[in-house]
This record gives C-alpha cells, sequence and structure tokens, in this order.
C-alpha cells in the first residue's frame, strides 16, 4: 500500500466541515497539512495495513480520525475530549461515517475496546500517576497497537528550547495547564508489561520540538 497523498486528503477532510466555524476550518486544515503527526500516522496506518478499529484519545474536532476513515486506513473511530465544543465539530463533521466522538474526561473515562488507541500531546498535561493509568488502560483496550505522540524530555536542546516554548505559553495562556512529560521508558513502561514491543522515532518534522512518536505493537 501506498500512503495517501496528503492535500487531497486533507481537502476532503476539511470540507465535511462545512457546518463549523471558520476559525475551526482553518485549525483543521492546518492540523492536518503542517503536523508532522498527519503523514506519520498515515504512512504507519499504510504499514500495518490498517488499524481497524481506532480510539482516538484527546481527539479535538477529530481530524485525525476522519483522515484515517477517509483514506480507507480505520475500519471505525471512537474519539474522546475534554472540550464539548470540538466534540461538537467532530460530531458534525463525522456525520454518515462510522465514528462516534463524546466529551470525556481521560482520567476517569473507559478507553473503548479497539485494535488501535492513538494519543498525541495530552498525557504530558495530566499528573504523572494519572498519565500511567492512563497508559495501562490503553494497553488492557488495544488488541494490536498504542500509538503516542511524546514530548521526549531527553532530547538535548530541542527538549530545552520546547520546554521554555512551553512554559512562555503557559504563562501567556494562564489557563491553568499542566506540563509534566515523562521519560520515554516510563511511557512504556506499563505497554511492557502487558506484553508489547516499543518502537520509537522522531516526530518533530519541520519544527524544532522533541516530539516523537511511541508505537507499541503486540506480538502477533
Amino acid at each position: 500500500m501506498t500512503p495517501p497523498a496528503l492535500r487531497p486528503l486533507a481537502a476532503q477532510v476539511v470540507g465535511r466541515y462545512s457546518g463549523c466555524s471558520r476559525y475551526a476550518r482553518g485549525f483543521v486544515q492546518g492540523k492536518l497539512l503542517t503536523d508532522p503527526a498527519t503523514g506519520a500516522i498515515l504512512r504507519l496506518a499504510t504499514r500495518a495495513g490498517g488499524f481497524g478499529r481506532v480510539a482516538d484519545l484527546g481527539c479535538g474536532r477529530g481530524q485525525v480520525g476522519l483522515a484515517l476513515l477517509l483514506a480507507g486506513l480505520a475500519e471505525s473511530v471512537a474519539g474522546l475530549d475534554l472540550d464539548a465544543g470540538k466534540i461538537r465539530d467532530a460530531k458534525g463533521a463525522a456525520e454518515g461515517l462510522p465514528a462516534r466522538f463524546e466529551a470525556a474526561d481521560l482520567a476517569l473515562a473507559p478507553v473503548p475496546p479497539c485494535d488501535t488507541v492513538l494519543i498525541f500531546d495530552v498525557l504530558l498535561q495530566m499528573p504523572i500517576s494519572a498519565q500511567l493509568d492512563l497508559i495501562d488502560r490503553m494497553g488492557a483496550a488495544a488488541s494490536r497497537r498504542v500509538v503516542i505522540r511524546a514530548f521526549d524530555p531527553d532530547c538535548g536542546w530541542r527538549a530545552r528550547l520546547g520546554s521554555a516554548m512551553e512554559e512562555a505559553g503557559r504563562r501567556l495562556r494562564r489557563d491553568g495547564s499542566a506540563f509534566r512529560p515523562l521519560p520515554l521508558e516510563r511511557l512504556a513502561e506499563p505497554l511492557r508489561r502487558r506484553g508489547f514491543a516499543i518502537q520509537v522515532r522522531p516526530c518533530w518534522g519541520w519544527t524544532p520540538l522533541p516530539n516523537v512518536m511511541l508505537t507499541a505493537e503486540r506480538a502477533a
């Protein structure tokens, strides 16, 4: 299989957000076209022959799950996010597709049974104990794999710059958000205990950030 061409796929996805605000449509388009994770996840799903049933945790407006569905790389998507407004956008965009989106607190909500769990940039906002608990529950729910886009705090100058950028952003936003990135080995630990094999690849693309894609595959 060949990964789908990103621009036509992004246009198809964005078209489904016609009932949303201009800001929401621009956000979805920007994330799909400029976030290095988009291409990385499409390539990974292509190599895997599809992700099967996907649970997208911290799904936002749901654009990654919808891209996987429209590319034929997922059978269904169950998305959870704390932001009810974003979930409303996701539900509207997903009409007619095998996808369901719900507002939920990931520290409390059950992880939907699935073949593949996706979680991008969410864990580091949670207390450490909640991060580890959620990772363990993700491993219990996923029959095939868990994919985490993570901030590597041990990635040299990228980590130092990324931490400084995050701290500056938190001061500007004043939203009380947390920033607790764990070493990659600690993220992997609960998944190793459940029998997953771990691979870590850079996922920073054109950015100076220390983002990586941690993929945990269950033994066949």
